[in-house]
């Protein structure tokens, strides 16, 4: 597995970071305090786990004038999609050799 993928799959795999993305998703680009709003932690917390996602390459920060603005990267999730493709066809190779096993027994 590639370092890239494994930085994805690792920041994903906290439920308030993947909240986070939902909510990106969700709302489009939001400004770190109306995030934090939605989580029972500190601003200071939240932020944190904005950091972990933004060295990830799932989100970026914009700053306007004293906000800092918080994007989904749907580009880096792409990493996910074709691992899962590939996924996909090795179990497709397998079903279709169970199959022909299967098929040819009596």
């Amino acid at each position: 597995m590639n370092t890239e993928l494994t930085a994805v799959l690792k920041a994903a795999s906290d439920p308030t970071r993947r909240r986070v993305l939902t909510l990106l998703a969700q709302h489009g680009p939001m400004r770190v305090t109306d995030l934090a709003r939605h989580f029972e932690m500190s601003l200071n917390s939240v932020s944190k786990h904005i950091k972990t996602l933004e060295s990830a390459g799932l989100v970026s920060r914009r700053t306007e004038w004293r906000e800092h603005l918080i994007e989904l990267q749907t580009e880096r999730m792409a990493l996910v999609d074709t691992w899962f493709k590939d996924l996909r066809s090795i179990w497709d190779m397998r079903l279709e050799k169970l199959d022909t096993i299967i098929t040819r027994e009596p």
